[in-house]
């Protein structure tokens, strides 16, 4: 079992946050729901579903998506569903568990992948095991299922008296050194391997620490399916999760502070992104040098196979949109969105980002897509997306090649891919001036993909060249 799923090589991911991507009229919904293009809050439901996904796989086809990787889809009372009450039950504001069946037959009959968030570290006051002590206190037969430490439960007022994740008390952690919730959650896992899903994305592995419990868990995945891929959610270094026993890949946002910092750094907004710490470094603007450093260090750190492996997003449902981090500034997008394509592991679009949806943080990085007001779609962002999925998908340089670093010098990075004849270099200029570089660049015709085309070895300000040798 200590192998990577291959299809992950060739993956272009899609992150849904199911509530705002689409909306079918095949869901019924209460009369609460908000209006779809009203603005997101902590609390507020927009009623988007599962059916409606099945409704927007053409557009994601058209795209060049084959795999979507989904937010929490379980029962929960809250929009983002981190607070899961039941593991068996897909929410019925999502359509319910038909919803998903018919989500995975639309989206494998299309070759497409289906990815599920797990949220294995903690469960809700809704959970029937939890909500069993809440009424039963310390004569539960499920007290041992988490860390409590007095009775009643604090579980609205006062400070919690059990443990839970950043001490808030409507997620209660669980005891996973208890068997039965060790048996428990690697029932969930293989039951919706074995319904169709092709992957599992971990939420806050790291809170369980226990090797034991991550190995045993892909043992029970792979079991299932041997081509299923497991990616966790580790926001610094993860070697020790990727010895191959435990996951595939993960998700790298070391891959995201990289891109900001050379491709936004003069434009990030100070105020936005210190307000949290997901990316792992303080922002700095940073040169081709640097750079070089944090692209040398991502291709070593790991086992190639999990280079391979790896979740590239430039953005998620947990930090700020890029865009905004940016300070606007669309060109740090265009050219971080052409190196996301052309770097090792799956690049993942976080819905909505392909057609220059801002946001900051958490509610305002979760807005609806409007797709009844297309005039608001930055359809340059969107054309240069599937330009850059199709170069991806075309050269398999890009995919599986080896990748070598042939100038780094100021503001200007230029890489190259190559696997058997397949050669592709892609040269940056992320400076506000054009660059003249002591490098032979490719005779042939480039694919201009961000800003003006070279003249000889002169590079546009703001610019993404790419030269295709097959």
């Amino acid at each position: 079992m200590n192998f990577t799923p291959d299809w992950i090589k060739h993956a272009v991911i899609y992150q849904i946050f199911p509530d705002r991507f689409a909306k079918s009229a095949q869901v019924a919904k209460p009369a609460g729901i908000a209006d779809w293009d009203a603005a997101p809050t902590y609390n507020n439901f927009m009623g988007g579903d599962l059916r409606g996904v099945v409704e927007k796989l053409d557009y994601l086809q058209d795209l060049g998506v084959n795999t979507l990787y989904f937010n929490p889809i379980f029962q929960s009372a809250s929009n983002h569903r981190y607070h899961t009450h039941d593991y068996f039950q897909v929410d019925p504001l999502l359509g319910g568990n038909a919803a998903f069946d018919a989500l995975i037959e639309a989206a494998h009959a299309r070759n497409m992948k289906v990815i599920l968030d797990g949220v294995f570290n903690h469960a809700s006051r809704g959970f029937f095991q939890f909500n069993h002590i809440l009424e039963c206190g310390a004569e539960s037969p499920y007290v041992d299922w988490f860390h409590i430490r007095d009775y009643p439960l604090n579980a609205y007022q006062g400070k919690p008296n059990y443990s839970c994740w950043w001490d808030i008390p409507a997620l209660p952690k669980f005891n996973t050194d208890n068997p039965e919730v060790r048996d428990f959650i690697f029932s969930i896992a293989r039951y919706w391997i074995e319904r169709g899903a092709d992957g599992w994305r971990l939420d806050v592995p790291y809170e369980i620490d226990d090797d034991s419990f991550w190995q045993e868990f892909r043992r029970v995945v792979k079991t299932a399916n041997p081509d299923a891929w497991i990616t966790g959610e580790i926001v610094r270094e993860a070697d020790r999760w990727l010895q191959g026993d435990q996951f595939d890949g993960v998700t790298n946002y070391l891959l995201t502070a990289a891109c900001m910092n050379f491709f936004a750094g003069d434009t990030i907004h100070p105020d936005i992104y210190a307000r949290g710490d997901i990316m792992s470094h303080a922002p700095a603007e940073e040169d081709a040098v640097q750079f070089a450093a944090r692209v040398h260090d991502m291709l070593t750190r790991y086992p190639k196979a999990a280079v391979h492996a790896q979740l590239n997003p430039l953005d998620s449902h947990d930090m700020p949109r890029f865009l905004t981090i940016a300070s606007g500034d669309r060109s740090a997008l265009q050219l971080a969105t052409v190196f996301q394509f052309c770097f090792p592991g799956a690049p993942c679009v976080y819905y909505g980002s392909e057609i220059g949806i801002d946001g900051g943080y958490d509610p305002e990085c979760r807005k609806t897509i409007p797709w009844d007001a297309t005039d608001r779609w930055d359809m340059a962002q969107h054309q240069l997306t599937k330009d850059c999925i199709a170069l991806r998908q075309a050269n398999p340089a890009l995919r599986t090649g080896e990748l070598d670093v042939l100038y780094a010098q100021d503001k200007v990075f230029v890489m190259r891919r190559v696997l058997e004849e397949n050669e592709v270099v892609v040269a940056f200029n992320a400076g506000r001036h054009a660059m003249q570089i002591d490098l032979a660049l490719p005779d042939n015709s480039p694919a201009l993909l961000v800003g003006d085309s070279p003249t000889n070895s002169t590079l546009a300000a703001r610019s993404a060249t790419v030269w295709v040798t097959n």
